[in-house]
């Protein structure tokens, strides 16, 4: 049996063909549990902190890049006791060849899963955060959690892909950076709006003019704020439509926060028949007045006089404030108001007017 195994073909034993099969067979049998065991055993480091995401998500996150990783690592220890033919004449692994060739791809393939597995722990760490945010009252950490998360998975990606650069190509990463630097001006012009929008979001995070939430009117944009990115600024307009507004627009342009305003205001006429008598006019002011001050969401001291003559009617002015920022219920104070002032027009025996015209006709 012995002799049998210890037979040569291609420059290896076939004891060494099967110790590599089982290896291979054996390891992507067991490649997921193992990875599910060494992912559970590395959460329990992040467990004091991870309790509000759970370890099922934390799992769910690693188990593609770790099986990667594992993938890659159990394919070279099978092949590692293998060799090639001598008869084939391969040129040496610091020569360009076919060994060349395939430890290069071998080491990129390995820094590619290692940065895709700690791109995706940054990712856990953004939910976990994010998680925490939401118990706080204050919503700017709602919206500064998602943009620091994106900013450490680029500077990871980036960091992956420089020592790429320099392991698996050999190239001086010194002498790239500094090209980078000198070049640095082009790309800067080259990409100006680009930069101008990374520069916006910067300053929406230092200045604050909105939150997550926020209802804000940005031009012709209006509606709630969803998030806030590198490049722009999403927002969720009145008629549902997600609206991508750069962030460039969203510190040049005048930006109205509705939410943060504390009352809303109310202006309109009312014109009442030129039939109305003074002390009718006087009655239907006064009690405007009244009822707008017997309003629970409206600030006392309104605004009703007795303006102008109007072209076909006498003009009430009416102003009032409403003590909400929310625009269904302001809507609802102004119909309140509006039924009762229709109450009262009616109840002194006044009527609205209409735009009309009168026609004298005179015989010869």
């Amino acid at each position: 049996m012995n002799e049998y195994l210890d037979q040569v073909y291609l420059g290896n034993t076939i004891k060494d063909y099967l110790l590599s099969a089982s290896i291979l067979i054996g390891g992507l049998i067991l490649k997921k549990y193992i990875s599910n065991l060494l992912n559970w055993i590395l959460y329990r480091t992040f467990r004091r902190y991870g309790k509000t995401v759970g370890v099922k998500k934390f799992i769910e996150l690693l188990s593609a890049p770790f099986g990667l990783l594992l993938l890659i690592t159990i394919i070279y220890f099978s092949f590692y006791r293998l060799s090639f033919p001598l008869e084939w004449e391969m040129a040496a692994v610091k020569d360009f060849g076919v060994r060349f060739v395939f430890v290069q791809i071998f080491e990129g393939a390995i820094i590619f899963a290692i940065t895709w597995y700690v791109i995706r722990i940054v990712e856990f760490i953004g939910l976990v955060m994010a998680a925490r945010a939401e118990l706080t009252e204050s919503k700017l950490d709602d919206q500064f959690v998602p943009f620091m998360k994106s900013a450490m998975k680029v500077v990871v990606a980036g960091a992956g892909f420089v020592f790429m650069l320099g392991a698996v190509f050999n190239l001086d990463v010194v002498s790239i950076l500094t090209g980078l630097g000198i070049g640095g001006l082009a790309f800067a012009l080259a990409a100006k709006e680009t930069l101008e929008n990374l520069l916006g979001s910067f300053t929406i995070f230092l200045d604050k003019p909105f939150k997550l939430g926020d209802l804000v009117k940005v031009g012709e944009v209006e509606g709630r704020v969803e998030g806030v990115g590198f490049r722009s600024t999403r927002i969720r307009a009145l008629d549902r439509t997600l609206v991508t507004v750069p962030n460039k627009k969203m510190v040049d342009f005048e930006l109205l926060n509705d939410t943060e305003r504390e009352v809303r205001r109310a202006k309109f006429n009312i014109g009442l028949l030129y039939s109305t008598e003074e002390g009718q006019l006087k009655t239907v002011v006064d009690e405007i007045v009244k009822a707008i001050d017997d309003h629970p969401l409206t600030e006392p001291d309104p605004v009703v006089r007795f303006l102008e003559f109007g072209a076909s009617s006498l003009d009430i002015l009416v102003i009032y404030l409403a003590r909400t920022p929310d625009l269904s219920e302001f809507a609802k104070v102004r119909e309140e108001i509006n039924y009762k002032i229709m109450e009262i027009v009616k109840r002194n025996g006044c009527d609205f007017a209409f735009p009309s015209r009168t026609i004298y006709m005179q015989k010869d």
